[in-house]
């Protein structure tokens, strides 16, 4: 059996590169997106996986799995924007683009990594669904932070939000490839 960290860099590889071909399509094009549009386009994809958890059936025949693995590279970007800031036009080159996924994707694992530890690795036992549910509670936290101008009292941050997101959907992305679970 492969280990928890195999099996996450699997996924961040599979994740990478669906990121480096839009890279190739679109450019940074997203480098113009304010945070709160970041979160909102997290929203519509878990939206989406929890409607299609709930109805059972898919009018248009795509299943979670790229929605899990666009919550993940939308998470990065969020992390990128975050980080530099929004820009009024795209103003990163791939080269630069994948330097930033990159390093803020080994951040994300630094922080499965160590959280997994403390946990005993307690996500193996949850549902795909119970993901989906902590993401989107994750998102409405993320907009009230948003709607405080990103001040918060006692709790983390936005980044962390992201950061959480992030692991969760490769958790689940992790089950659906490696245990078959959806």
């Amino acid at each position: 059996m492969t280990t928890t960290e195999q099996q996450f860099d699997a996924i961040i590889k599979t994740c990478r590169d669906i990121f480096v071909k839009k890279l190739s399509d679109y450019g940074s094009s997203w480098r113009i997106l304010r945070p709160a549009s970041v979160t909102d386009q997290i929203f519509i994809k878990a939206n989406r996986i929890r409607s299609l958890e709930t109805k059972k059936e898919a009018m248009v025949d795509e299943g979670t799995r790229g929605e899990w693995i666009a919550i993940v590279n939308y998470g990065i970007i969020g992390l990128i924007q975050l980080e530099l800031g929004y820009a009024d036009q795209p103003d990163l080159s791939p080269e630069e683009a994948l330097k930033l996924y990159d390093k803020l994707i080994q951040q994300a694992k630094t922080l499965m990594m160590a959280k997994n530890h403390d946990y005993g690795e307690a996500w193996r036992l949850m549902r795909v669904s119970s993901y989906t549910d902590i993401i989107l509670q994750k998102l409405n936290r993320t907009k009230q932070i948003e709607s405080n101008n990103g001040e918060t009292l006692i709790s983390e941050g936005i980044d962390a939000n992201y950061s959480d997101m992030v692991n969760y959907a490769i958790f689940a992305l992790i089950k659906i490839d490696f245990e078959g679970e959806n």
